[in-house]
């Protein structure tokens, strides 16, 4: 009867290592490490950028050309372009100095996203001119807050815009996000609302409870999948086409200095921007797509 007894304590013991395995298995599954298929977030190609983009916030393609990428920077109201790897800048003046957070291209107009939630449009074609001609100043489209990301959809001509921290978020349950239309003229209009479940994001972390910060958004037309970053949380949330979230991927602090800014070209790579410090040059990253 003891050797019985035993052996029945042992078969117990063994189960709940199983069952503890299972338990610890499945937790890695929900996407609080590793990488979105397809990409190693831990090998990027890196592009160190000139000292004009030590402050390099937002980044964008033209047509989901990757051969030149369009940036800000978080001081001048200036819009840059440069080939990856080369270390000459180019630029076009389009406003004062201001908190410019973010960039998009869509449908031959440049929309640039100042923090307290101001846009800017103009003319593609005024880019490589010394100073941008037709500039519009677009006031009062977005609720008072703070903005960083944003992301423009050249097929439906409308433009994703996340709030970083608004007053009537709670940002430990979501963030508020909001849809304009794109008007030939280059303004814009309200076209809707989005929400990005703070709480959903939380239960894929180790942590009892995050306040949630975006800084930078885009689309992965290759899955129809939202790509949101958080440079104060250093996490990549990855969400559905209707924003329910399916992983988050934590960012590693040697690599990934401050993260303001992301993209994809028309080959699926996916571009992430890191503003530079005393000790560190502005960067790109990119991460090559692999099937």
């Amino acid at each position: 009867m003891k050797s019985k007894a035993l052996a029945y304590i042992a078969i117990a013991l063994v189960s709940a290592g199983v069952l503890s395995g299972i338990s610890c298995a499945d937790k890695t599954t929900v996407g609080i490490s590793g990488s979105p298929k397809g990409y190693d977030l831990n090998k990027p190609v890196k592009y160190y950028m000139p000292d004009e983009l030590l402050e390099i916030s937002g980044i964008a393609f033209k047509d989901g050309k990757g051969d030149s990428v369009y940036a800000e920077q978080d001081e001048d109201g200036k819009v840059y372009y440069l080939k990856l790897g080369e270390k000459k800048v180019n630029y076009t003046t389009f406003g004062k100095k201001g908190d410019y957070e973010d960039i998009a291209i869509c449908r031959n107009q440049v929309i640039v996203l100042r923090s307290d939630g101001v846009l800017f449009s103009f003319p593609f074609n005024q880019v490589r001119s010394r100073e941008a001609a037709g500039v519009q100043k677009l006031n009062n489209l977005l609720p008072t807050g703070e903005y960083e990301g944003m992301y423009a959809d050249e097929k439906t001509g409308l433009l994703y815009v996340l709030c970083k921290h608004c007053a009537d978020d709670k940002t430990t349950k979501n963030s508020s996000g909001y849809i304009l239309a794109l008007q030939p003229n280059g303004t814009l209009k309200q076209s809707g609302a989005f929400n990005v479940d703070v709480t959903a994001i939380q239960k894929l972390t180790d942590k009892k409870k995050i306040s949630f910060h975006p800084s930078a958004l885009a689309k992965n037309n290759n899955t129809n999948e939202w790509y949101i970053l958080s440079s104060v949380n250093k996490i990549l949330v990855v969400a559905d086409v209707n924003w329910k979230i399916k992983a988050v991927y934590p960012l590693n602090s040697s690599i990934y200095n401050q993260p303001e800014g992301v993209a994809f070209d028309a080959q699926h790579n996916l571009y992430i921007s890191n503003e530079g410090g005393k000790l560190s040059e502005g960067n790109i990253l990119k991460f090559n797509y692999t099937k």
